[in-house]
């Protein structure tokens, strides 16, 4: 399918999106709560996961890796959410004005 990524990151990736159906389902069974889930709360940095309180209905370790892959190569978020999902759903683009000079743009 891509020249790009090898099968295992093909499948890794295939696996994480089976795993977030698997989340929704839960959600939908009501086994989750709508508002209060690893992906309505997702992305877990460290300083969330290490925090003294954690009132989630899920645990540290699952927020933290939620795949056994993740355990070797875990790439931390800084932070949770800049404008919630204003960016997810509204393209924001850089661009010069129109009548600003070609070479402008590149300088």
């Amino acid at each position: 399918p891509t020249e790009s990524e090898s099968k295992e990151e093909l499948d890794r990736f295939c696996n994480a999106m089976i795993a977030i159906r698997e989340e929704i389902r839960a959600v939908e069974e009501g086994q989750l709560p709508k508002d209060n889930n690893m992906l309505t709360n997702a992305p877990h940095p460290a300083s969330m996961v290490l925090a003294e309180e954690w009132n989630m209905p899920y645990t540290r370790d699952e927020a933290a890796f939620p795949a056994e892959w993740v355990r070797q190569s875990k790439f931390w978020p800084t932070n949770r959410r800049i404008d919630n999902v204003y960016g997810d759903r509204n393209l924001v683009t850089i661009n010069p004005p129109m009548e600003a000079p070609a070479h402008a743009a590149t300088a």
